[in-house]
């Protein structure tokens, strides 16, 4: 019987945070509670499920492309990146079942039976990152990719991390081109280098600066990743601007800069975030992909339920991919309905300042993080990443507070050394 899509559902969730992740994510990327589920329908009595982190994916699913999908073979969809990222993991889970193989059989050749998979944590105090990595290590995990900025001093923070996990768990450290130039980055991941179990640096400057990053790969010991793109690929290959690529993207994209990777025998790690079912759909692609020999990031140990009913296991860094029908994965309908919520809004940030302390004495407060970042991009505040810490302080009911949070409501003040 041919197999056609009769119905889609999709149900938003809000998934909180673990409390030390939630703590620091609800200064920059709240939004990234708010999950789509969506639960596909077939004639033939199969189901898919998939999902969307909405404020944080490469394609949302749109109302044009559930009709779209309705009434159609799946098979027939699965390399349509545009239906938006639930819609396409949902598609490829009940083709697999339909077919009945795992889904990295649909996507091609299995290379291996268990796939890396990093801890992910945003910028934090480094006593909540040391935290953070003794979990990990309890929980499984062997690697770690952390943010670096430049309102932290990263060498405290990547030591605070090296000095509670085994020697030899990699660190992997993303400034998102925070470091700015070529000599400054330099000064300070020389310093980071000085610590075993640093191995990567993601886009520590800006992409574009081909000559900068070339310098940074001619000077550093450790390797150089990029988000595939920027630079184009072939720029970053022949002048040698990385040693290898962040992948995030549909599953067309996908297989293509994976094969493209591969012909230049360059690895790179899979980059989709979400909870237990987007991790299945990165484990399946993992699987079967030749050169995604760097641990994958879902930032799956964010969030505090995995939407799954049985939860993703990490073992030396890896977690098993099976061979059960499509995803291999069930649903956790009592979560969603507990989770459900009406809106994928934001909620407004909290009466707080973000405080922003130098070695110098010099003082910055802010109201939100949107505030503070251009500070450091334009060079308004020392982007030294060293002697430097950021802290909130909540309304407390004190007038003191009272006072500072009606002047940063107006714009930042920054309190600077004699």
């Amino acid at each position: 019987m041919d197999i056609r899509v009769t119905d889609i559902e999709r149900t938003l969730v809000e998934v909180l945070h673990t409390p030390a992740a939630g703590r620091s994510m609800l200064r920059h990327i709240p939004g990234w509670t708010i999950s789509e589920v969506l639960v596909l329908r077939t004639n033939v009595g199969l189901v898919g499920i998939g999902e969307t982190i909405v404020h944080y994916t490469w394609s949302r699913v749109t109302d044009a492309s559930v009709q779209e999908a309705i009434g159609k073979n799946p098979y027939d969809l699965l390399y349509r990146d545009d239906l938006g990222a639930g819609l396409q993991i949902a598609l490829w889970d009940v083709a697999a079942k339909h077919a009945s193989v795992p889904v990295h059989a649909l996507l091609g050749q299995k290379v291996r039976d268990r796939v890396p998979l990093a801890w992910w944590c945003i910028d934090m105090p480094p006593e909540d990152w040391a935290s953070e990595a003794r979990d990990a290590i309890r929980q499984g995990y062997t690697s770690f990719k952390l943010k670096g900025r430049p309102w932290f001093d990263i060498v405290e923070q990547v030591r605070a991390v090296a000095d509670v996990v085994p020697a030899g768990s990699p660190i992997d450290v993303d400034f998102n081109d925070f470091l700015l130039d070529a000599d400054n980055a330099l000064s300070v991941l020389k310093a980071l280098e000085e610590i075993d179990n640093v191995e990567i640096f993601e886009s520590p400057i800006p992409q574009g600066d081909v000559p900068g990053n070339v310098r940074l790969r001619s000077e550093l010991k450790s390797q150089i990743a990029m988000h595939y793109g920027s630079p184009p690929f072939r720029v970053a290959v022949t002048e040698g601007a990385c040693d290898g690529f962040v992948l995030c993207c549909g599953a067309n994209a996908m297989l293509s800069q994976a094969r493209a990777a591969a012909q230049v025998d360059m690895p790179f790690w899979i980059q989709l975030v979400g909870t237990g079912i987007t991790t299945t759909w990165a484990n399946h692609l993992g699987a079967v992909l030749t050169h995604a020999k760097w641990p994958a990031i879902t930032c799956l140990n964010t969030y505090s339920e995995p939407l799954v009913v049985e939860p993703i296991r990490v073992s030396d860094g890896h977690v098993a991919v099976g061979d059960a029908p499509g995803l291999g994965i069930e649903l956790d309908r009592d979560a969603v309905a507990r989770l459900r919520v009406d809106a994928p809004d934001i909620r407004p940030s909290p009466r707080w300042v973000q405080t922003i302390r130098f070695g110098d004495g010099t003082r910055a407060h802010f109201r939100n993080y949107d505030d503070y970042v251009p500070y450091f991009r334009e060079r308004k505040l020392p982007i030294g990443h060293r002697d430097v810490r950021l802290d909130v302080w909540f309304d407390d009911g004190s007038s003191e507070f009272a006072a500072l949070f009606r002047r940063v409501c107006d714009g930042p003040v920054v309190e600077r050394s004699a």
